[in-house]
C-alpha cells in the first residue's frame, strides 16, 4: 500500500523532479516507510511506501525491470501474485524480490494491458516505457485505490493518489460548479468528476495510455450482465457464497506485517472475522463504542462475536469529546469535499488500529452487493405496493407537517416514511436519485447563486450515473447503480482516505470480483425476505455466529453533529465558515439560503439542516485550505 505521483511530458522536458518530491511529501501518510523517485527526458515519478509484502529495501519503488526499459510505481496489493508467478513464468526466472510489484511489472511486459484481467486485488499503477516514451495508468475493477489526473492542452499529464499531491504541480484551481451541486445533493462527488474543473479521477476498471501521439482511455472491466441464475437452489447458493468468501478472505490474509480485522458487531464484519480465524491463531479484532449514546453502541455484539470466535479483541470507547478532538485532523485528511460524517469515527478506529497492526480486513461492500440498506428493502417493498399509490398521495401531505430528521428515532421514522411515499410517486430512476441524495436537485440548486450551475452538464452527468438503471423486474440494476455511485463515490473513498491518513491498509473480501459477480447473479429473494436484508449472508453463516447479532436493527454510528453545531462549533459556523461576510466575498453560495439554513439549524426544529450544514463546513474548510478560485 502506497501513494504514487508523477508528471509526463510527451514532447519536451521541463525538470520537475523537485516538484515531484514536493508532491510526494503531501502524501507521506500513505507511505511512511520509504520513498523513491525517478526522472528522465519525459517522466518524473514519485512513490511513498507502506511496506506490506517484501519489506526489504530491494522492493522499494520506482522499480525497474532487468533491462531497465520499464519502470513502475504501484499503490495496492495483488493477492494472487504467487499463482501468476507460477503460471506465467519459468521456474528459473531471475526474480530479484519476493514482492507483488515485480510480478506485476513483468506480467505487464509479457501481456500488456491484458494482464489486468488476471489480477485479483486492488491497485492504482503507473508504468513508463523508455522504449517508446509512453505511460500506462490503470485502476482496479471497483476503484478501491484512487488515481487523480490533470491533462494539459499541450499533452502534459500529471497524476497522483490524492488531489493534494496533484496540486503540487501547479495545476489550475478552478472550481467545477456542477460538481458543487452534485456535492450538495450527495455529500460527495461521483467519479470520474472532481471538485476541480480540469481534474478527473481515472474511472474504476479503466486504463489510460499516454504517448507522444495522444491519450486513449479504455474500460477493461464491467460487471457482467448475465441473466439471473434461477437454476441454483438457495442452499447451493449459501454454500457457494461460503466458498467464495472463504477463498477471498484467505487471499487477503497474506502479509509480511501484523494483520487484524475490524469487527463492528454487524453481519458483514462478523462473517469476515469468522473466516479469517480459520487461517490464524488469535486474530486481532478492533471495534469502537460510543459512551455518550448507548443506543448507537454495538460493542456488545462485537464482543459476543469475538468471544465465540476466540479473537484477541480490542474495544476503543469514544466520547463526544474524543470525536471532537479529531475533527480538524479529519477535515485536513479530506483532499476534496467529502461530507460523510462517519469518516470521523472511522479515522479514530484506523488510528488506534494502526497502533497494533498494519493491515485490517473489513466488511465493506456487503450492503451494496446483498441489499443491506433500508432503501433496498423500501424499493423491494414499493415494487409490490403499486396499488397503494393513491393512498400515498393522501398520506404525503400529513408527513410533510410532522418533524422529520435524523436527530431522533421518531423524527427519523417520519423522514423515512415521507421519502418512501415521495418515491412511490416517482419513476424508478428519479426515485433512486432522490433516495441516494440528501437534498433534492432543486434544493441543491437553491444554495448556489443564480448562474452558478450548468443545468445541461448536470443533467448529462445524472444520465450517465443512471444509464445502467434499466431493469425494473429485478433489483440488480438498483444494486449495480449503488456500486458505481455510493460504493465508489462514498464508501471506498471514506475507507481509503481515513485509513491511509493513518498508514493503515484495509482489505475488503466482499469486493473480490468473483464474489461481486456471484452476488449480482442471484434472485432478489435470496437477498431480501420481508424486512430482512442480506438474507443469504445471514443464513449462510448462521451456525458460525452468535444468535444475538441476528434480528436487530441496523444502527450504524451516529456522530453528534447537532450538539457540536449548537455548542463548540457554533462560533466557527457563524463567524468563519458561514459568516455573512465570507459568503458574500466567496461569491458562490446564496447568502439568503445560507441565512435560512443557519436559522433553521439553531431553531427547535432543525430537520435535515444538520447534514447540509456539515457539507458546507467541510467544503469551506477545504476552500480556505487550498485557495480555490470560483
Amino acid at each position: 500500500m502506497c501513494g504514487i505521483t508523477g508528471i509526463y511530458y510527451p514532447n519536451k522536458w521541463l525538470n520537475k523532479s523537485e516538484t515531484t518530491k514536493k508532491s510526494a511529501s503531501t502524501i507521506r501518510h500513505r507511505g511512511p516507510d520509504a520513498e523513491g523517485f525517478f526522472s528522465d527526458d519525459h517522466i518524473s515519478l514519485g512513490h511513498v511506501r507502506l511496506s506490506i509484502l517484501d519489506t526489504s529495501g530491494g522492493a522499494v519503488q520506482p522499480m525497474f525491470d532487468r533491462s531497465g526499459e520499464y519502470v513502475i510505481v504501484f499503490n495496492g496489493e495483488i493477492f494472487n501474485y504467487l499463482e501468476l508467478k507460477q503460471q506465467y513464468f519459468s521456474d528459473d526466472h531471475p526474480w530479484r524480490t519476493t514482492s507483488d510489484t515485480e510480478v506485476l511489472l513483468e506480467l505487464y511486459i509479457q501481456q500488456g494491458p491484458k494482464c489486468l484481467d488476471l489480477l485479483r486485488g486492488f491497485f492504482a499503477l503507473a508504468i513508463y516505457s523508455k522504449k517508446d516514451s509512453s505511460l500506462f495508468l490503470a485502476r482496479d475493477r471497483f476503484g478501491k485505490k484512487p488515481l487523480y489526473y490533470h491533462n494539459n492542452p499541450d499533452g502534459t499529464l500529471a497524476f497522483a493518489s490524492e488531489l493534494d499531491a496533484l496540486l503540487a504541480y501547479q495545476i489550475p484551481r478552478e472550481l467545477d460548479k456542477v460538481s458543487v451541486k452534485q456535492y450538495l445533493h450527495f455529500n460527495y462527488i461521483p467519479e470520474p468528476d472532481t471538485i476541480l474543473a480540469d481534474v478527473r479521477r481515472l474511472p474504476a476498471g479503466n486504463y489510460l495510455q499516454i504517448g507522444p501521439k495522444g491519450h486513449k482511455l479504455t474500460r477493461y472491466y464491467d460487471i457482467p450482465r448475465k441473466p439471473i441464475d434461477r437454476s441454483i437452489s438457495y442452499d447451493q447458493a449459501c454454500q457457494r457464497l461460503i466458498d467464495l468468501l472463504d477463498e477471498s478472505v484467505r487471499d487477503r490474509m497474506v502479509a509480511d506485517v501484523p494483520l487484524g480485522s475490524f469487527l463492528s458487531g454487524g453481519i458483514d464484519s462478523s462473517v469476515v472475522v469468522s473466516l479469517a480465524t480459520r487461517y490464524t491463531d488469535k486474530l486481532n479484532t478492533f471495534s469502537i463504542g460510543y459512551t455518550d449514546n448507548p443506543f448507537f453502541d454495538e460493542t456488545h455484539y462485537a464482543e459476543l462475536v469475538a468471544k465465540k470466535l476466540d479473537t484477541r479483541h480490542h474495544v476503543f470507547r469514544l466520547s463526544n469529546d474524543d470525536l471532537h478532538a479529531e475533527l480538524d485532523n479529519v477535515l485536513d485528511s479530506i483532499s476534496e469535499p467529502f461530507a460523510d460524517s462517519s469518516a470521523i469515527p472511522l479515522y479514530i478506529l484506523a488510528k488506534k488500529t494502526k497502533q497494533q497492526v498494519t493491515v485490517a480486513l473489513s466488511g465493506d461492500g456487503g450492503d451494496e452487493l446483498f441489499a443491506g440498506y433500508n432503501k433496498h428493502k423500501a424499493e423491494y417493498a414499493l415494487r409490490r405496493a403499486n396499488a397503494f399509490r393513491p393512498l400515498a398521495r393522501l398520506m404525503l401531505p400529513i408527513t410533510r407537517v410532522l418533524p422529520a430528521s435524523r436527530n431522533s428515532p421518531a423524527a427519523n421514522k417520519v423522514r423515512q416514511v415521507r421519502k418512501f411515499l415521495e418515491g412511490m410517486l416517482l419513476s424508478p430512476q428519479e426515485r433512486y436519485w432522490n433516495w441516494a441524495g440528501f437534498l433534492s436537485d432543486e434544493e441543491a440548486a437553491s444554495f448556489l447563486l443564480p448562474g452558478g450551475e450548468d443545468r445541461a452538464t448536470y443533467e448529462n452527468r445524472k444520465k450517465a450515473i443512471l444509464k445502467g438503471y434499466r431493469e425494473v423486474d429485478s433489483m440488480r440494476d438498483f444494486l449495480l447503480t449503488d456500486i458505481g455511485l455510493v460504493l465508489q463515490g462514498d464508501m471506498l473513498v471514506k475507507v481509503d482516505r481515513m485509513s491511509m491518513a493513518n498508514g493503515l491498509e484495509v482489505r475488503s473480501p466482499f469486493l473480490d470480483h468473483r464474489v461481486v459477480e456471484f452476488a449480482l447473479s442471484l434472485p432478489d429473494t435470496f437477498k431480501i425476505k420481508g424486512r430482512m436484508g442480506k438474507r443469504i449472508v445471514q443464513d449462510a453463516f448462521r451456525d458460525r455466529l452468535p444468535s444475538e447479532i441476528y434480528d436487530r436493527p441496523k444502527k450504524g454510528f451516529e456522530v453528534p453533529l447537532l450538539d457540536w453545531f449548537r455548542g463548540s462549533l457554533r462560533s466557527r459556523i457563524e463567524n468563519i465558515y458561514l459568516s455573512d461576510r465570507f459568503i458574500q466575498e466567496q461569491g458562490l453560495f446564496s447568502p439568503e439560503s445560507v441565512k435560512v439554513l443557519k436559522q433553521r439549524l439553531f431553531s427547535s426544529n432543525p430537520g435535515d439542516s444538520v447534514a447540509t450544514t456539515w457539507a458546507l463546513i467541510v467544503f469551506q474548510h477545504w476552500w480556505k485550505r487550498y485557495a480555490i478560485k470560483s
